[in-house]
């Protein structure tokens, strides 16, 4: 047995157009858009009459993918809950990146929340934390060389 890859995250939202967008001006590309619905849909998810909008994203190199998931059937009535540093569960997902600086400062042009100026980790990483469209959190690290 062995483990290959992870294959990808996803991210369920309620603003399919503005998570797609953060990620575009991330600097992730679209590698594809779909709609799923039926039976099979909802045995793989747990809801009955589920249907969903999706966008897979992936890096130039094609080795990261996310896939945003809107639900269009059953919409989530409560809306984004707000969680903290400490909240269980998945809090971020970290990127390695080339050129943090010029990716932060394209990103604080459009708006995109940076919560944490960029940060030297001893002698190995720049890091610094972003908070885009409902709740999504980025961590961008830059291996020095």
């Amino acid at each position: 047995m062995k483990i290959k890859k992870l294959d990808h995250v996803g991210v369920i939202v309620n603003d399919l157009s503005a998570a797609k967008e953060f990620f575009l001006d991330f600097g992730l590309a679209v590698k594809g858009e779909w709609e799923l619905e039926g039976e099979l849909m909802g045995y793989a998810v747990g809801l009955n009459d589920a249907k969903v909008s999706c966008v897979g994203l992936g890096t130039p190199d094609g080795q990261t993918w996310i896939e945003l998931i809107k639900f269009i059937k059953p919409a989530d009535e409560k809306d984004i809950q707000e969680t903290f540093a400490n909240t269980l569960g998945i809090r971020h997902i970290a990127f390695s990146v080339e050129d943090l600086e010029a990716i932060v400062a394209k990103l604080k042009k459009k708006g995109t929340e940076i919560f944490s100026e960029i940060q030297q980790y001893e002698e190995s990483y720049k890091l610094c934390y972003v908070r885009g469209p409902e709740g999504i959190i980025l961590e961008l690290a830059e291996e020095i060389k």
